[in-house]
């Protein structure tokens, strides 16, 4: 069950309007009569008084109908027994239960009600009052209880679509903020996982190889501490934006970055042969270059986990109004398992392909690893 809402000064004006209606009208009266000089008994007068009095008394009651709201119905359907002026309080209560309150309230109330207005014409003589009395109030009634239902229906119903709406957009917000985090944590596999195995690649020379001089253990110790200092920052841009929890900043490499990445590779002892055929490089949009930036890293990083030591081929083609594509293969050792992490990369891969709208298939023939990526390239 709903708890009323707060009232604005505009609703309480027009409430206690309405509720002070008969009470107006009797004033009028009570004016009109003592303007025309028409004879009144002091029981006459009593009795007005004492009517309007009830009814102020019943507009006093209805300042505390929504916090006791089936106790302030009754008393104030209790005042119409003796007063008419208290009838517009007495309704303007019994609307508010019936807007607010289960039925199992309302029809105790109403009924009570509805003896008070009939019983009210057992002062005069005639039964004739009674019966329009309580044949009027029962309609009153009636058509009072159908409108607070139909209100309540209509507010609950504006509730529902209000938290529905809420969940809804709760529901994207979330979305957005797990897609946000997907992205963040297959960047940081991306640049991670590159200069890992860089590192790897590098401390293994170090570790099995004798016959370096002491300069090239020097050179190796460097490009060491390099990478190393490389993934401290890359990380550090990452952890950044996942704090800021806004988009993508740093890193942000394009295809033009990708000679510095084959140069990289070349230099931590991966051999890599490139055929770069593509035409109009400077026209790629922005996102394409960094999906194909990223595709061609993880392939090496895959190339250098799976088969290390082996000649990496990267063919690289396409042009405005067609596609962009991408070919990297390696030998495939038979008899390899994949080992921590193994096939995950292919997974991001695929991922980050169908992000950027392409494709992206692999195989083995011939003895090597074949990945086969396709971005669109519109012009």
């Amino acid at each position: 069950m709903q708890e009323p809402s707060p009232l604005d000064r505009m609703g309480i004006a027009l409430r206690y309007l309405a509720a002070a209606l008969p009470l107006l009208f009797f004033f009028a009266a009570l004016i009109t009569l003592a303007a025309g000089r028409a004879p009144m008994t002091q029981d006459t007068v009593m009795g007005l008084v004492t009517d309007m009095a009830l009814g102020m008394a019943g507009l006093v009651l209805m300042w505390w109908r929504r916090r006791w709201p089936w106790q302030i119905a009754l008393a104030t359907a209790a005042l119409t027994v003796y007063s008419f002026t208290a009838l517009g309080p007495a309704l303007v209560c019994y609307l508010s239960l019936a807007m607010y309150r289960p039925w199992r309230q309302c029809v105790p109330v109403g009924v009570v009600f509805w003896l008070c207005v009939a019983g009210s014409t057992l002062w005069s003589a005639t039964g004739v009052l009674t019966v329009t009395y309580g044949v009027v109030g029962a309609a009153v009634l009636g058509g009072l209880t159908i409108l607070g239902l139909y209100l309540r229906g209509r507010r609950d119903l504006a509730a529902m679509q209000r938290e529905a709406e809420q969940a809804a957009h709760r529901q994207r917000v979330e979305q957005a903020q797990l897609a946000e985090r997907l992205k963040i944590a297959q960047e940081m596999h991306d640049v991670l996982a590159h200069r890992i195995s860089l590192l790897a690649m590098l401390a293994g020379g170090l570790a099995y190889r004798t016959d370096l001089s002491p300069d090239q253990t020097r050179e190796t110790a460097l490009a060491i501490q390099e990478n190393a200092h490389q993934s401290l920052n890359e990380l550090r841009a990452v952890l950044g934006t996942l704090r800021r929890d806004g988009g993508m900043e740093a890193p942000q490499p394009t295809l033009a970055h990708l000679d510095a990445l084959f140069e990289e590779v070349r230099a931590a002892g991966q051999q890599v042969e490139v055929d770069d055929a593509i035409d109009g490089r400077e026209l790629l949009p922005t996102q394409t270059g960094r999906h194909a930036y990223r595709i061609v890293q993880e392939a090496l990083t895959n190339a250098r986990k799976h088969a290390p030591g082996s000649h990496v081929r990267a063919e690289l083609g396409g042009r405005p109004g067609e596609e962009l594509r991408i070919r990297v293969s390696n030998p495939a050792p038979s008899g390899a398992t994949a080992g921590p992490g193994g096939r995950l990369g292919l997974v991001g891969l695929a991922e980050r392909t169908r992000m950027a709208g392409g494709t992206i298939t692999h195989s083995v023939a011939n003895g090597r690893f074949i990945l086969d990526a396709r971005l669109p390239w519109e012009a």
